[in-house]
């Protein structure tokens, strides 16, 4: 069985929390903007490793943008 895991509404709400644009996290997370800009409107699951670094660039654990 295939899980599928979106986290758009997670990620931009604590990106903006942390008074980050899109473009900042990816500079930080070492992703580009495309791939922020589509995991925010749900156009793309994003790998375990994107997750990791997108939460490391928060400064989160990565439970914390898979929301309930």
């Amino acid at each position: 069985m295939t899980v599928v895991v979106y986290i758009g509404k997670q990620l931009k709400e604590v990106r903006t929390r942390r008074l980050l644009t899109q473009d900042e996290l990816a500079d930080k997370a070492g992703v580009s903007q495309s791939t922020i800009a589509n995991i925010e409107r749900n156009h793309a699951e994003p790998q375990f490793r994107t997750i990791r670094k997108l939460a490391k660039a928060l400064d989160i654990d990565p439970t914390k943008l898979l929301g309930d």
